[in-house]
């Protein structure tokens, strides 16, 4: 016999091996995230993603016997890496709203936000400056707070749209405000929280928005989407839910 039909033969007698053995390869998903959405997801001191909804996943994955890779995408362009197929879910922050429900579906809800504006520690500016297009205003590009203040303050010609100005991150935006190149930022308000932290900076308000945050998949992936389910259910019904959020600082 050949060595070739001897390797052949070893093959085949090494897959029927696995067959019988019940052996399946362990899947493994892409997951994008905000690199720079702390305290959701972010890439931590040592280069490697952390935050609340990364640990989320990574612990969800070891509990429902599947494997993630986290890939920080650009937000604006999350969704379109997502239905290209580049990654396989968004798990960070993503709000459930009906404009994303059209195109990608979305898990069980497991957080719930509204939306903060904050100002230097100095500043004058109010809430009612702010709600009457008084101050320039920033945010980061692609996200639900750039909605809000695009239907309810710039289409409304209350707030000019050169004083509304748009940011690749939040970080980006809570950094020109405290150098003083807009009078306000606004954001989710947890977000907008980490953000202030440590900084001479304040909260002035929120906004109720009411917003869900939930993990974004494609229509067709249903599999996916239920062991999601049940493995953000396991996870709000374990220690593992209070550490992280004790552990992120996530109580408003």
């Amino acid at each position: 016999m050949s060595l070739r039909k001897i390797a052949v033969l070893c093959l085949g007698v090494c897959l029927l091996f696995a067959a019988s053995s019940g052996f399946a390869a362990t899947e493994k998903y892409i997951v994008g995230i905000d690199g720079d959405y702390a305290p959701y997801s972010f890439i931590g001191a040592d280069g490697k993603p952390a935050g609340f909804d990364v640990e989320s996943v990574q612990w969800i994955a070891s509990e429902m016997g599947f494997e993630v890779e986290i890939r920080p995408t650009a937000w604006d362009g999350i969704i379109p890496a997502l239905l290209a197929k580049k990654i396989d879910m968004v798990y960070s922050g993503m709000t459930a709203n009906e404009e994303r429900r059209k195109v990608v579906d979305f898990s069980d809800i497991y957080w719930e936000i509204d939306q903060s504006v904050a100002v230097k520690q100095d500043s004058s500016v109010t809430m009612e400056d702010f709600l009457a297009g008084k101050a320039t205003v920033g945010t980061q590009r692609g996200c639900t707070a750039a909605e809000w203040i695009e239907d309810n303050l710039v289409k409304k010609n209350v707030l000019a749209s050169d004083k509304f100005r748009l940011y690749d991150s939040f970080p980006a935006a809570a950094m020109d405000l405290e150098i003083g190149r807009v009078d306000a930022a606004m954001m989710d308000d947890v977000i907008v929280f980490a953000a202030v932290r440590g900084k001479p900076l304040k909260i002035i308000g929120t906004i109720k928005t009411g917003e869900e945050y939930a993990v974004a998949v494609r229509k067709e992936d249903g599999a996916l989407k239920d062991k999601i389910n049940e493995g953000i259910r396991r996870l709000m019904a374990s220690p593992k839910w209070e550490e992280l959020k004790e552990k992120y600082e996530m109580q408003k």
